[in-house]
């Protein structure tokens, strides 16, 4: 009996070992050629001392991989080596940057990038910095971007007060605004959808309930996703019927110090005319990924992505004279306004991105403006999308591409040389915005861009002009006594502040598309005759450097 039993269970054992052996070998043929073509890489993995490239992932490996080839250097596929020059990978590996190091290589994509690229981490960062620098005194003047000037009301659904706040707000009768709902680590519109009637606010209500009660179950397995609820804007700026947004990009060339770029990106378009009554997802987000599930995308790619001049033209021919729009309106306030809100969001996270001299990071941010001229930033991106499938993208994803990865090598190689990061000699179309590099001789001082920085006249005098300006009064008068009085605009005044109208002095003058920044304040009084013409005092010079 004991050798029939030994016998059965040899038998099935070694069955069972058949089995695994063709199962695997099953799974290995069904793989497909490209893991056996990925092998066969492997095991041509170039030797030597040329420097090496390795790329992870498909996003922008074309546009990367020639530049690198242009250097003379080589790509391995082998990603556990850790003998590479540049490691462009779209997904963050721990192991990466446990390897990395310092100093010799460049790494993409800041390890903790979270902060200011997901929804949550972004609205956490921002919300801690509003409240850290409300208690600072930061002298007259200087004015400081709140949160709800620029990002449309948000609520976080995995904080339990943020959560009621908003259900409450929906029960003391705040039911005319639309909402929608995002998941925090998810882009491409995965996971949104909208709240738009009481049934719906109901139902989600009932969802987040039944969420919350599975997570606190001890037989739970995962935590619910994250979420966050944002106040739909309905009443955006259309271009020829349809709704857009415009995708601009933030570079971080480097974080030790920290030199930070922005460059003009394109305009996202849907493909159908917009209708705020529509349950078709893709006629509220405009990105490309939703857009190709559009029946006549192929037909109607070209027209959902605009170049930035032809956007400018656009708003010039139809929209300039009807608001009271300043000339290239594009390229003037709007672009030194998204230029504000990127730095005020990175001074939000300044002091918790990782720094390590060779991180660096490509980061999308996508802004929206409404039938009012007024302009929201709707979140910001890691790993932006690279690809060419429109002749547009075809000109501005290279080039820009090109030049942050120019940008960045230079700014590691000068670092490495102990040379002044500035003047760039690969600088083109990205402008710099923040600059952290010490001067010689003198303490650590960091150069900021302010767009939108208005300096209050101290003068007792401009204070009561500035007074009467607050009241609807566009112009001051000063003169002597006997004399006719002149009448001319106080120059810095924030009555002249408006979505139409570019801030006049202290502000980040861009003359086109590609120029580059320039701070430019007003001086001292200027007499015309026995008349006196009040302008800004010059600031002092800690006005203008910031402390690193």
């Amino acid at each position: 009996m004991r050798t029939l039993s030994m016998f059965v269970c040899v038998f099935f054992y070694r069955c069972a070992s058949a089995g695994i052996r063709v199962s695997c070998k099953v799974q290995r043929q069904s793989r497909g050629p490209h893991i056996a073509e990925r092998r066969s890489r492997h095991a041509e993995d170039p030797c030597g001392t040329r420097p090496f490239f390795f790329i992870g992932g498909a996003n922008g490996a074309a546009i990367v991989s020639s530049y690198c080839e242009s250097k003379g250097w080589q790509r391995i596929y082998d990603k556990s080596r850790e003998d590479y020059r540049l490691k462009w990978c779209e997904t963050k590996s721990p192991t990466a940057y446990w390897n990395f190091r310092e100093g010799e290589q460049l790494l993409y994509q800041i390890p903790n990038n979270k902060v200011l690229t997901t929804k949550i981490g972004l609205l956490a960062s921002l919300t801690e910095y509003e409240r850290v620098i409300s208690k600072v005194n930061h002298g007259r003047g200087i004015r400081r971007l709140k949160i709800e000037e620029f990002l449309p009301s948000t609520f976080r659904m995995d904080v339990r007060d943020e959560r009621e706040a908003f259900f409450s707000k929906l029960d003391e009768g705040d039911e005319t605004n639309m909402w929608i709902c995002k998941p925090t680590g998810l882009n491409q519109g995965r996971g949104i959808f909208l709240l738009r009637t009481k049934e719906d606010l109901a139902a989600f209500r009932s969802r987040l309930q039944n969420l919350s009660d599975s997570h606190h179950n001890k037989f739970s397995s995962h935590p619910p996703q994250a979420r966050i609820v944002q106040w739909y804007i309905q009443n955006p700026l259309l271009l020829s019927g349809r709704k857009f947004d415009v995708r601009s990009y933030f570079l971080i060339a480097c974080t030790s110090p920290y030199m930070l770029f922005f460059r003009h990106g394109y305009v996202r378009l849907t493909c159908d005319l917009y209708d705020p009554t529509s349950n078709n997802l893709s006629n509220h987000l405009t990105n490309q990924y939703m857009q190709k599930k559009h029946p006549l995308y192929s037909v109607l790619k070209e027209e959902t992505v605009w170049s930035m001049e032809r956007f400018n033209t656009y708003v010039n021919e139809n929209f300039m004279t009807d608001k009271g729009l300043p000339k290239d309106w594009v390229l003037g306030f709007f672009a030194r306004r998204m230029q504000q809100v990127i730095v005020h969001c990175f001074m939000a996270v300044k002091t918790k991105l990782e720094r390590k001299l060779g991180l660096f990071d490509l980061i999308g941010c996508d802004f929206l403006i409404d039938e009012d001229f007024k302009v929201w930033l709707l979140e910001m991106n890691c790993n932006p999308a690279l690809h060419i499938n429109c002749e547009v993208l075809k000109e501005v994803v290279p080039n820009t591409l090109t030049e942050a990865l120019d940008l960045t090598l230079e700014i590691f190689t000068k670092r490495l040389n102990k040379l002044h990061l500035l003047p760039l000699d690969s600088q083109r179309d990205f402008v710099l915005l923040y600059s952290g590099e010490e001067t010689p001789g003198s303490p650590r001082r960091s150069t900021i861009a302010r767009p939108c920085q208005t300096l209050w006249p101290k003068s007792s005098q401009a204070l009561k002009n500035t007074k009467k300006l607050a009241r609807g009064q566009r112009t001051a008068t000063v003169s002597k006594p006997g004399k006719k009085s002149m009448n001319a605009p106080i120059s810095g005044s924030p009555a002249t502040h408006s979505p139409h109208n570019p801030p006049p002095a202290c502000a980040i003058k861009t003359g086109s598309l590609h120029q580059g920044p320039q701070i430019r304040f007003s001086g001292a009084p200027v007499t015309n005759g026995t008349h006196k013409v009040l302008r800004t005092p010059r600031p002092p010079k800690h006005a203008l450097t910031r402390r690193g």
